[in-house]
């Protein structure tokens, strides 16, 4: 599919996202009210089509998707626009500034088979997924809380203030990382420079898991500050996007008892490596990807009306004095389900899961949050589906299916459970488990026979057959299924050179940066917490 981009609003963020869009080869034109903003465009990118009318951006028959910059105040109006127009949107923070406007454009996204993205950045940012990966992982603990600096001296802005402004990032972070919404939330700040629009708030948002989250944001600031630090009670986390090097460290500071008393023991902090791609060029490839494929993105409508219900909510407390504000209870079905699918209950489906057009869940399945269920997708009793697992059109997962979280399964693609089937013959004591692990992808068509596991992030090409255990990361083609190489965790095939040591190899992606080693027929990331094996 051919990706056509228009980037309305260049002006301090917006450059920043028409200098993206161009070196990935897809803009095709830029608009500004601006003239003069657009002039100085002229003189940095060449072949961009330049406009001070919005309409000339959805009249543009040639223009598949809108990346919109513009003032947050306008967002709801252009993509409302644009969307009507037919066109894929991705709008910057926030999605707009009224939850009702939030939710109109993403019932129109889905109505018209849009795709609609919000720009929350930071959700794209290599070391926050790292970060994730330790929460996930265990590597804390159980959490305690979570504490976000946001600050800065300046940009004003009289749209909107410093919670609308700067917030939205962090409440985004917050979600993802705890896969939870808050119960209630507290606000409160100060008007130092405009009568009625705050500068600088505090936030807590109190989960149902008892974790705390704290905000404090400013544009009244002397000096730029980006920290988020996760603190649980074996471990602790610091990210901190204003260094240069050592942006995410893991402390073992925990706290013992000692008399009754609480003693904190102190250790060295130590870094954490992850890939070093610029997350907005991650987040723009994003939107593309999203485009070509027309899976959901990561932070799509639902994800950022989410953050704007905890932003009205804040609002709220602020106007209040800081009085606590509880949070509307999610719906009783957390996920959404076209009108046509058949969900047998009692069955456990996370928030934000979409299931779309006569899918059958059948009772006692699990399926995890942000999952997305294709047309006529069949999911059997005691199926166990982790978070963000899609699964694309006419695939049936029986009774024994494991997958793991971020497993991708192509259209079409079979599984199978009983490894001697006879219609005469009843076998339902003999289903055989077949266990996919997290990252792995199963391409279009293909088979894969009962009782095996895929390995982490394996793929399996168009059409393969697998009837063998699969190993980490192995890329698998053919009839029957063969290992012809290996891919990265982000979906590049990797090239191995010989090292130093005998019957050792070393590949770096050279999309996203991260190195693995192989020994044999196994392979493995290259850098572990806590060793440095480099």
């Amino acid at each position: 599919m051919t990706k056509h981009i228009a980037v309305v609003g260049c002006g301090q963020w917006g450059k920043n996202l028409v200098r993206n869009l161009a070196d990935l080869g897809v803009l095709r034109l830029a608009c500004d009210v601006d003239s003069t903003r657009l002039a100085a465009l002229r003189e940095r990118i060449q072949d961009v089509q330049l406009t001070t009318s919005f309409a000339d951006v959805v009249k543009n028959d040639d223009i598949t998707g809108v990346v919109i910059a513009a003032p947050a105040s306008s967002h709801y109006a252009l993509a409302k626009q644009a969307l009507l127009a037919g066109k894929d949107v991705f709008v910057e923070k926030p999605l707009a500034l009224k939850v009702s406007e939030g939710r109109d454009l993403v019932e129109l996204a889905d109505k018209n088979s849009r795709i609609l993205m919000v720009g929350h950045l930071l959700r794209y940012h290599p070391a926050v997924v790292k970060l994730k990966a330790l929460i996930d992982e265990g590597k804390l603990g159980k959490l305690y809380y979570m504490y976000s600096n946001r600050l800065n001296l300046g940009r004003f802005r009289i749209e909107e203030n410093i919670l609308w402004s700067f917030a939205p990032h962090d409440i985004s972070v917050m979600l993802y990382l705890l896969g939870e919404r808050p119960t209630q939330v507290c606000a409160q700040g100060g008007s130092y420079l405009n009568h009625g629009i705050p500068d600088v708030t505090v936030t807590t948002m109190e989960f149902q898991s008892g974790v705390k989250g704290h905000i404090f944001v400013s544009w009244l600031h002397p000096y730029k500050e980006q920290k988020l630090i996760v603190v649980g009670d074996r471990r602790m986390v610091v990210f901190n996007d204003i260094e240069p090097d050592r942006k995410l460290v893991l402390l073992n500071q925990t706290v013992e008892w000692v008399d009754r008393l609480p003693v904190p023991r102190m250790e060295e902090a130590e870094p954490v490596p992850f890939s070093k791609e610029e997350p907005l060029r991650a987040e723009c490839q994003h939107f593309l990807e999203c485009i070509e494929t027309r899976r959901q993105p990561e932070t799509d409508g639902e994800e950022g009306l989410r953050v704007l219900e905890i932003l009205e909510a804040c609002q709220e407390s602020l106007d209040r004095k800081a009085a606590v504000v509880a949070l509307p209870k999610s719906s009783p079905n957390p996920y959404s389900a076209h009108e046509t699918a058949v969900i047998d209950e009692p069955c456990k489906i996370g928030e934000g899961t979409r299931i779309w057009h006569f899918s059958h869940i059948m009772k006692n399945a699990k399926i995890g949050r942000g999952c997305s269920i294709g047309q006529n997708v069949f999911i059997a009793s005691d199926v166990v589906v982790g978070n963000n697992v899609k699964i694309q059109n006419n695939v049936s997962l029986y009774t024994g299916v494991i997958l793991e979280d971020d497993v991708f399964c192509g259209p079409s693609m079979v599984f199978t459970n009983v490894i001697n089937p006879r219609s005469h013959v009843s076998r339902k004591d003999e289903y055989q488990q077949t266990l996919v692990r997290k990252g792995a992808s199963l391409g279009a068509n293909c088979t894969i026979v009962c009782g095996y596991t895929i390995g982490r992030y394996a793929f399996i090409g168009a059409g393969a057959v697998v009837s063998k255990d699969l190993p980490d990361y192995a890329l698998v083609v053919g009839v029957p299924g063969r290992i012809v190489g290996w891919m990265c965790q982000c979906g590049i095939r990797l090239t191995f050179a010989p090292a130093n040591k005998p019957k050792v190899q070393r590949a770096q992606c050279h999309s996203c940066g991260m190195c693995y080693v192989k020994r044999g027929e196994t392979v493995a990331e290259e850098v572990a917490i806590g060793a440095a094996t480099r």
